[in-house]
């Protein structure tokens, strides 16, 4: 059992308030996930051709400016850091496969957990209070964000198997169930040369939709693949630079609630999570249907 959250800001003026909206939901979820949360959060506030990469250190000390100053010198370009909480986020400009290649042979004690020109992602082991105060969630500004609280089922309580999971550019998944058949569809996508960073099953379904992504298919086609080629019970919330999105089995046993006004759409897997959204008394508020894919873009 995993608790997800959602929201998808339609009207600039709620922009301002992403986290303050956004944080709530994911502590009403402690209960459904109280081993370790994540946070997905995306925002326009970068120069145009940077990127911004999440890091999580894997050592106890980790001199973040010094990690900079190396990635500088590789890719020839300027490379600042913004602390978040244990992590942080570099931003660099230029090509985003040179920084990666550059991040990989730095030999760095850090974990990409995602990036992109609007995303960043924060996760940690813990109550999801707690780690929305230690990143600083309520005070982020951005068009959108997702989380996840989770109780481990398939694999290890770490950062490293917390949602959200980040398969692309700007891309990212959370996933409340369990995937019965993500060993074979793991083995298939291998052979295509798709590289995995866990065992977990959740980051299977990230990579599979990156990769029907990848082949040139839209986000809402690719989660019919999901539901076509991925046995099992589960409702995953995925969001893109432009998009937001969710989909049920063909069972629809994990809960899902969407609300949606003239503002904003918003997601939980249990409603009281959505009780304080401005104008929530308003919206239509309803549950999506087995294998119904609903796609919003900005």
């Amino acid at each position: 059992m995993c608790g997800i959250v959602g929201v998808h800001l339609k009207a600039p003026e709620l922009h301002g308030r992403l986290g303050a909206l956004l944080a709530p939901m994911l502590e009403a979820m402690t209960s459904r996930g109280p081993d370790s949360a994540g946070i997905a959060l995306y925002d326009d506030d970068l120069p145009e051709g940077a990127f911004r990469y999440s890091l999580q250190p894997l050592a106890a000390e980790l001199d973040w400016e010094d990690l900079a100053a190396g990635l500088r010198d590789a890719v020839g370009d300027d490379v600042t850091v913004q602390r978040r909480g244990r992590g942080a986020v570099l931003v660099a400009k230029g090509d985003d496969g040179r920084f990666l290649r550059a991040l990989e042979r730095s030999g760095a004690s850090v974990r990409l957990v995602g990036h992109g020109t609007s995303m960043e992602i924060f996760k940690d082991v813990g109550a999801p209070a707690a780690i929305c105060e230690r990143y600083g969630v309520r005070q982020r500004v951005g068009y959108q964000g997702l989380g996840h609280t989770r109780m481990a089922t398939e694999s290890a309580v770490t950062t490293e198997h917390s949602h959200p999971f980040a398969a692309a550019a700007d891309l990212c998944l959370v996933h409340n169930g369990t995937f019965s058949n993500y060993a074979t569809v793991r083995r298939r996508l291998t052979d295509e040369g798709v590289r995995f960073d866990t065992d977990n099953d959740s980051e299977v379904a990230a990579r599979f939709i990156a990769h029907q992504l990848e082949q040139g298919m839209d986000l809402g086609d690719a989660l019919r693949m999901v539901c076509k080629t991925m046995d099992g019970f589960f409702t995953l919330l995925v969001a893109s630079r432009t998009q937001f999105a969710v989909v049920r089995d063909a069972s629809a046993c994990k809960p899902a609630v969407l609300a949606e006004t003239d503002r904003y759409v918003a997601m939980a897997s249990e409603y009281h999570a959505l009780a304080g959204l401005p104008g929530v008394e308003d919206a239509d508020v309803f549950e999506p249907m087995p294998e119904e894919v609903h796609v919003w873009s900005r």
